[in-house]
């Protein structure tokens, strides 16, 4: 038996191997597109959204539904500063720039105010990522892109099983990105999806995905337009299919990991994934940040982990800091909070002696 403590790992039962052996067997010819199709309708009934298309990768599912909305050369998408390279990458590849503001100090997701303040005659769209599964402040981010005209983008990749007022995360903005990556409280291996309630920008994102061949072409390998190919292959949407099944078990496994966390590091110097009112985290992966003032060594923390055999992960640096773009240390929450930052060990099937071996070590380096 491996002693070894991954910083996540996907759960995977009987039901995703017979699924998937299934998909192997016999998902191909007229079958090819089975598992796709009934992972997309059931995605669609979780989340609450008339429209879905699976897709290779958050990334894929973020890049056509950009491209869809038409942002290209020299336009503008404002996105928080403290984030993963993965929701800029497709901004930058369409042409245009990602503008980085700052964070809310308590949910360390994008700041409404920041977000109008950054607003110019470029900006065509504010993308709200919900890190680490914390919810972004949706009710402000939609009035402001209401009162401007410009659409807001959820990039829900870290927010399956988060629920604002009602509204699962990725169901409120023009479009919603999910990830399935390997990493994720969903997995397909690889893998995302593209979500909408707007019937026109789902027909034109479903054409992009397939190498711009719309459905009502009767021309066989007629493109209308120039696309992309960010499918989901059958066999990952088998998987998909018995995850989705799974899905409440899969949600309440990160809440009790989290409040398992939460109830023994309460005492500490540091504050975890906030739970706003109104709202549910689906805790993708429960974080601490240890409040300023407080000496804390997060190398030190990392390095004591790894000695004990336990995967460490670093909590998200400001994407301003990386080289390809222009620093801006006036994002302050973002540039003092990673350093002071650290996720914590969480995946299905994580025991209470294993978290308390994590516990251990973190209340030792504090």
């Amino acid at each position: 038996m491996n002693s070894r403590i991954f910083y996540t790992k996907p759960s995977i039962t009987e039901l995703e191997v017979r699924y998937a052996t299934d998909a192997a067997a016999n998902g191909w010819g007229e079958k090819c597109y089975e598992y796709i199709n009934r992972f997309e309708e059931a995605f669609k009934a979780h989340l609450g959204v008339k429209y879905a298309i699976a897709t290779s990768s958050c990334t894929g599912a973020l890049h056509m539904g950009m491209d869809a909305l038409g942002i290209g050369q020299d336009d503008e998408v404002i996105m928080a500063d403290t984030n993963w390279i993965a929701t800029a990458s497709p901004i930058v590849h369409l042409g245009a720039k990602p503008v980085f503001v700052d964070i809310l100090p308590d949910s360390w997701c994008i700041d409404p105010e920041l977000v109008e303040q950054a607003i110019t005659p470029r900006t065509k769209a504010i993308v709200a990522v919900h890190l680490y599964g914390n919810l972004c402040a949706m009710d402000k981010l939609l009035a402001i892109g209401e009162k401007y005209g410009i659409p807001v983008i959820e990039d829900a990749a870290e927010a399956i099983g988060s629920v604002y007022h009602g509204k699962r995360a990725g169901s409120m903005g023009k479009f919603g990105a999910f990830s399935f990556h390997g990493t994720k409280t969903l997995t397909t291996g690889e893998g995302g999806m593209f979500v909408t309630n707007d019937p026109a920008l789902y027909e034109y994102v479903l054409t992009l995905s397939n190498h711009g061949r719309s459905r009502g072409q009767t021309k066989q390998f007629w493109p209308d337009m120039i696309g992309f190919k960010y499918k989901m292959s059958n066999i990952q949407a088998a998987i998909g299919c018995a995850q989705i099944e799974r899905i409440d078990g899969l949600i309440a496994g990160k809440r009790r990991i989290f409040s398992y966390y939460k109830k023994n590091l309460s005492d500490l110097p540091l504050k975890m994934n906030p739970e706003l009112e109104g709202t549910k985290n689906g805790y993708w992966m429960p974080s601490i940040v240890v409040y300023e003032g407080y000496s804390f060594d997060r190398e030190a923390l990392l390095a004591e982990f790894k000695a004990n055999d336990i995967d460490g992960r670093v909590f998200f640096s400001p994407l301003s800091m990386l080289p390809m773009f222009d620093a801006i240390p006036k994002n302050s929450v973002s540039y003092n909070l990673y350093n002071r930052a650290i996720n914590l060990p969480t995946y299905h099937d994580l025991e209470e002696s294993e978290m308390n071996k994590v516990i251990k070590i973190v209340r030792a380096c504090l």
